[in-house]
This record gives structure tokens, sequence and C-alpha cells, in this order.
């Protein structure tokens, strides 16, 4: 059978795994070493050149799982974003940056791209116009995140694609949110495609690493750069990421089910205010992201009514934990104004529609019943607190 003609759960099962020709283990063995022969070698091996066995084997299957040539993995989300742009972009160019970004993202933009001489521009909405608008002649890249992050907005892939096309730009997306599995900028004509690996693809919030899938020459750029910053990833992590990578489909589309069905039981709640994901009807971007989605995440966001502390809220639920990172097989929750956006002005975050209500929901693979007990008693706690205080 080629590669080309094999199912979603068949790549993350069975591609890029390394052989073990000596034992013939049913999994890949691991190559820890940090110093390889040079002379009467094929490869001349070295960690930092991202290309020991491991590395180069999950290389390969996160290609393919983006229908892309060539891949490379990082330390990190922000070592793979931080390269990538910086393969791309030099002294006395400019790129352009959708309006709502990680937190990370943008931090790092504006704290470092003045230093290496880059400009850069934000976009004031998500229609065509807006993105037209920023680009300058000397515009090299354009920078955008589908389903954005805390928000879940769903940004234009064709139409991203065309308009960079029209004017030799590249294209980059962070596709952290939707994963590989709900979603291949690719097939719309995306240039690059940026994870944080830590998230959907790691999946047990154990493991930090990124990952980049690109053209063999978009990748060769960046290799090129890659090799000089050193923010290349553990064998023992490339090797526990390849293995989380084998249950992507199963445990994403399990999360997929769960947030839809999460959204719409909050969105019907008298303590909520309004919540954010593409999947339910009422979300302004509905209609696109059922055009360029497979399926809507496993990420959400809620605001509750101004009468409920936020805090006190997420501290009274017992299985939902309050924690930092998203997208493991366990439920968490956390306040993108304290965590992911933290790092922007309050008028930043203000500006993106972030309020200090907004709670970022990851939900997990638990059981729906057991989730909405959660959330229902927590409301309950904290409802009634308030009612007591008034």
């Amino acid at each position: 059978m080629k590669k080309k003609n094999l199912g979603i759960n068949t790549i993350c099962t069975h591609v890029g795994e390394v052989k073990d020709e000596q034992f013939k283990g049913a999994v890949s063995p691991i190559y820890p070493s940090s110093s390889y022969a040079y002379e009467g070698v094929d490869v001349k091996r070295y960690p930092r050149y991202f290309n020991t066995p491991n590395q180069e084997a999950l290389c390969e299957k996160i290609a393919m799982l983006e229908k892309t040539e060539a891949g490379l993995i990082f330390g990190s989300g922000m070592a793979a974003i931080s390269t990538t742009m910086l393969a791309f972009l030099h002294a006395g160019d400019h790129v352009v940056l959708q309006k709502a970004l990680y937190g990370g993202t943008y931090n790092f933009v504006v704290e470092e791209f003045d230093k290496f001489g880059i400009e850069y521009d934000f976009t004031d909405g998500f229609s065509e116009a807006d993105f037209t608008s920023k680009i300058k002649e000397n515009t090299k890249v354009i920078f955008v995140e589908t389903p954005s992050n805390p928000l879940m907005l769903i940004t234009d892939l064709e139409m991203i694609s065309r308009i960079a096309k029209e004017q030799n730009i590249v294209t980059m997306i962070d596709n952290t949110f939707a994963s590989p599995i709900n979603q291949n900028p690719a097939d719309f004509g995306i240039d690059v495609m940026i994870h944080s690996a830590t998230k959907y693809m790691g999946g047990h919030s154990d493991i930090c690493a990124g990952a980049v899938a690109a053209s063999e020459a978009h990748i060769t750029k960046i290799w090129n750069i890659a090799k000089n910053l050193g923010g290349s990833l553990s064998d023992y992590t490339v090797w526990l990421l390849e293995r989380s990578m084998k249950t992507m489909k199963l445990r994403v589309k399990a999360q997929n089910k769960n947030a839809k069905k999460l959204a719409k039981w909050l969105e019907a709640h008298e303590l909520v205010k309004k919540v954010y994901y593409p999947g339910l009807k009422n979300h302004p971007d509905h209609q696109l992201a059922k055009k360029q989605m497979r399926g809507y995440s496993g990420m959400l966001s809620f605001e509750l009514i101004e009468e409920l502390d936020a805090s006190k809220f997420m501290k009274s639920l017992k299985l939902i934990k309050e924690s930092m990172s998203l997208a493991g097989v366990e439920s968490t929750i956390l306040s993108p104004a304290k965590t992911s956006h933290a790092l922007l002005s309050s008028e930043e975050r203000e500006r993106q529609g972030i309020s200090n209500g907004l709670l970022r929901f990851s939900v997990g693979i638990e059981e729906k019943n057991d989730l909405i007990y959660d959330l229902e008693q927590a409301f309950e706690a904290v409802s009634n607190k308030e009612i007591q205080k008034a």
C-alpha cells in the first residue's frame, strides 16, 4: 500500500516509526546517543542538526499528517514559531499578523522584532481588506492562527493563500488548536504549518515540543537557522511524542465530541454570558469552520455573567483541573488574562476581547455527564456564595 493512500489512524500508528531490525520489537527503539560516527557513514548525525534516527522518523510522521513534503521538530512551540519566522524575515522585511494570536507569539513579535529591524503590523479584523490594507512592498510573511487562542475565531485560509500568492508572500499558520486531525491548511494553499506539539500531538500533559511542516525548500530554509539557534528536541521526548501520536486521532475525535456537547450545554446555562466554539451554529464563523475543518476542536471558551467570580468558579471545580496548558486527555481550565495572555497589556487584552471573566476550557476524554456534573456543582457553589454575600 502506498503511503499517500493511508488513513489518518494508520499514519499515526505506523508512519515515522523506527524499525527494530535487531530484535523485531513492535515499537520504535530509542537512540539517545549525542555522538555519532562521521567517517564511512551516509549521514553525519548530531542532535542539534535535527537528524538523529528518532528525530528523522518523527518528522516523517508530522509531514505526512500535514500533507507536506517535510517536517522539523523543536523543543517547544515557541521555538518552532520563532525559528520559522526568523528564517523568512530579515532586517527591512515586514510581516502581517492576524489580530488575535497566542500571547506568546504576540509578545515575541513586539519584544524582539524591533531589535532585528523587522517591521510588523497586526490586522484590525479578519476580512480580506483587513489583511490587504496592511500589506507593503516589503511584506514577506502573513502569519495567522485558526482557530484562534482563546476566542476560537476562524480565519479564511483560502483567502489568505490567494492574496499572499498574488504578491509572492509566504503564509504561516499556528495550527495547534485544530491539530492535523481537524484541519490541513496545506489543502487551502498555506505554506508553513506550525504546532505546539505539547498540545494535541503529545496529548498527555507530560512533554514540551514544537513542530513545523512545509515543502522541502521551506524546511531547508528553516533548518539552516534552526541548527544555529539550537532549539532541538531530546530523543527521549521524541520517542514519547511518537508514542503519543499513535492515538492522536482517537483522542482528538473524542475531545471534539465532548467539546461540542459541553459548548451546547454551557450556551444554555443562565450563568454563562457567552460561549466561543466554532461548532455552534450561532458562532459567527461557523460556516467557514464547516468549510475548512473536519472537526471543531476540543477547545472552547466561555464568559461567566459579571456577578460571578471566575477564580472562585475554577477553584470550585473538582474534576476539571485549573491548569496552565491544554489538549491533554484530562479536562483543564484557565483564565487567559492570567496565563496565556498575561504578557499582553490590559488594553491589548481588551482590544482582543479577552475579559477577566473569560475562561478557556480544554475538554478531555472523560464522560460527558461527569464533566457536566462538575461544572454544575461549581456554578451552584459560586452562585450560592454570591447570593449570600449580596
